[in-house]
């Protein structure tokens, strides 16, 4: 079956774009919705807590959902930032939502054989994003990450520190472990992406994991997404880069 790379998966509306201001904290940014002659801030909550440090910038363009409620402080939630001419998705409460229908779809899903999924699984103590049941190898655990950030033509994360993240994937190294499959779903925000690679950098111990998942038999996924108009489309699933592949993986990897 040919892959459809043009495939909508979810419409993500918004109601008005303005400038980026600044962020006074994680969740918090400030945004001029009104333009040059006449500023109009306002609040907007930012469901990433990633630094986005080629989006969230002063000057750049955003696009705002309206989302007043009496249980919310803000009125606005930052759905996307401009970069590179391109929309990127940075509210990351949208991807539970965009891996369901993802797994739904047979000729696009990382993932074959799909009978049945569940999200927000508890085992032990923690919660994994999903959990899938299978006909080729039964059950599945799944973390889902989001990826905004790209040096050049190569997507990487995380874009911040992360322990939460390393603990996520040392839970699917104990899954793995203990005889079940694991795997870790990365959906990559940046449509100039051609493979992907860690952000040692940024966090080398989350770097270090990450192979260690790769050696231990964890699958690693990537799938590139593009925000565009009021949807997030399917484009294509990337490897991972090939130095990364020389520098940490083992040949019996089959890598």
């Amino acid at each position: 079956m040919a892959v459809k790379n043009n495939m909508m998966l979810l419409e993500i509306p918004w109601n008005t774009e303005g400038v980026f201001v600044k962020r006074p904290n994680r969740f918090l940014g400030i945004v001029d919705i009104n333009g040059p002659k006449k500023a109009e801030l306002v609040e907007v909550h930012v469901h990433d807590p990633g630094r986005l440090p080629d989006i969230l910038t002063s000057g750049n363009r955003v696009r705002l959902k309206y989302a007043a409620s009496k249980k919310r402080k803000t009125s606005w939630d930052l759905i996307a930032g401009k970069n590179n001419g391109n929309w990127v998705l940075v509210h990351s409460g949208y991807h539970r939502k965009i891996c369901e229908e993802l797994f739904r779809k047979p000729e696009i899903s990382p993932f074959k054989g799909i009978e049945g999924f569940k999200a927000e699984v508890k085992l032990g103590k923690s919660r994994i994003d999903f959990l899938l049941e299978t006909n080729d190898k039964g059950k599945i655990w799944v973390e889902v990450k989001g990826c905004t950030l790209a040096n050049g033509k190569v997507a990487s994360f995380p874009d911040a520190p992360t322990t939460r993240g390393a603990r996520h994937l040392e839970k699917l190294i104990a899954i793995k472990d203990q005889g079940d499959h694991a795997a870790i779903l990365f959906l990559v925000f940046r449509p100039e992406s051609l493979c992907f690679l860690p952000n040692v950098d940024i966090d080398p111990d989350f770097s270090a994991v990450f192979w260690k998942a790769i050696e231990c038999g964890v699958e690693v996924r990537f799938l590139v997404l593009e925000y565009v108009d009021n949807g997030v489309y399917y484009r294509r699933e990337i490897p991972l880069c090939e130095r990364g592949i020389r520098e940490h993986t083992r040949p019996q990897l089959g890598l």
